[in-house]
């Protein structure tokens, strides 16, 4: 087994953060070991998490809600194993609306536990450590989201991305909203090739930023963050979304990034050379998908997710002090359906 571990713990030799992939990659398919059936499957979020966000949110897009149920974690990272004193590691816990407010692993804090909160009844896992545990995991990595199989008690699949296509394929005869589709093909090479950048240097560059261990990695993913930031603004001078008229995948990632750039990434991570509000077409962007999609708008808690990150990591933030400004008024009307 390996050793438990974070994504603070994924650094090069010249101090970059290096992703590992997700090490659960099983499909949801017809004819498969994972075929979409009702009732079958639940999903393990954290509100906090852009990945897992986007997840509930296409899960809710589609109306999958009363098909796939669906867990929320405590923002606040903690001790997974408390009563061991050789292991230190750190992540998502369960709580109860109501439970008494906790602090950060350091002690510090009191970080409510609100009515967001959903516990774990399907396996009655005090954290997602557990649940990753009672599949013999080898991968140490305990992450969100998670999409589990109640059939054969096992992950499916934690990678973000492909629960994203299999909430938008495979589950239509279940679904509220089977018309909704993020994958349309006559966006699909489009939205490919803008990803082949917005990944690496937006989604994941944010977090190359914030957990770089030397100077020279974090300049490195500042610089490409913001040129692929001044490349998205011009792109969305143009285009209401990223590749036309149509809402897609690629929006809804790019969305859950954006949205917690000026409250959390500019300052924990370290990402201050501009705000997403000094980009307009980038801030009417983030508007227009708040205002249109209240499946997004529904998963978009800015509570949590100020919270998970300035109370999760105390090598970055050790008194978890979570900052006033919640960004721009994503309310004001972002004009941009007759784009």
């Amino acid at each position: 087994m390996a050793k438990a571990h974070s994504a603070l713990d994924e650094v090069d030799a010249k101090g970059g953060f290096k992703r590992t992939d997700a090490g659960y990659r099983n499909k949801v398919e017809a004819g498969g070991r994972f075929a979409p059936e009702a009732d079958r499957y639940h999903l393990y979020v954290a509100l906090g998490c852009p990945w897992a966000a986007g997840s509930l949110s296409m899960l809710l897009l589609k109306g999958l809600d009363k098909t796939i149920g669906h867990s929320i974690v405590h923002p606040t990272w903690r001790r997974t194993r408390p009563d061991d004193p050789e292991d230190t590691h750190c992540g998502w816990n369960f709580n109860n609306p109501g439970d008494a407010p906790v602090a950060n692993s350091k002690g510090f804090g009191a970080n409510e536990c609100d009515d967001a909160l959903i516990p774990d009844t399907i396996n009655n896992c005090k954290c997602i450590r557990d649940l990753y545990e009672l599949t013999n995991d080898t991968t140490g990595k305990y992450t969100t989201p998670v999409l589990w199989d109640k059939k054969e008690k096992t992950i499916v699949n934690n990678e973000s991305t492909e629960i994203l296509r299999m909430f938008n394929d495979c589950f239509n005869d279940f679904a509220e909203h089977p018309e909704v589709n993020l994958y349309p093909e006559e966006f699909q090479k489009a939205a490919e090739e803008i990803n082949a950048f917005v990944y690496p240097t937006v989604n994941n560059g944010v977090y190359r930023c914030g957990f770089a261990q030397s100077q020279e990695a974090y300049e490195e993913a500042l610089e490409q963050l913001f040129s692929s930031l001044d490349k998205l603004d011009k792109i969305l001078g143009e285009k209401r979304y990223t590749t036309g008229p149509a809402f897609t995948w690629l929006d809804l990632r790019l969305y859950h990034t954006l949205v917690r750039f000026d409250p959390v990434y500019h300052t924990y991570f370290k990402t201050n050379l501009k705000k997403i509000e000094d980009f307009p077409n980038l801030l009417g962007f983030v508007r227009d998908i708040y205002q249109s999609h209240e499946a997004v708008r529904k998963t978009t808690n800015m509570k949590h997710i100020k919270m998970t990150y300035y109370t999760s990591h105390p090598s970055l933030n050790p008194y978890g002090i979570i900052p006033g400004s919640n960004g721009a008024d994503l309310t004001v009307p972002a004009n941009r359906e007759k784009m």
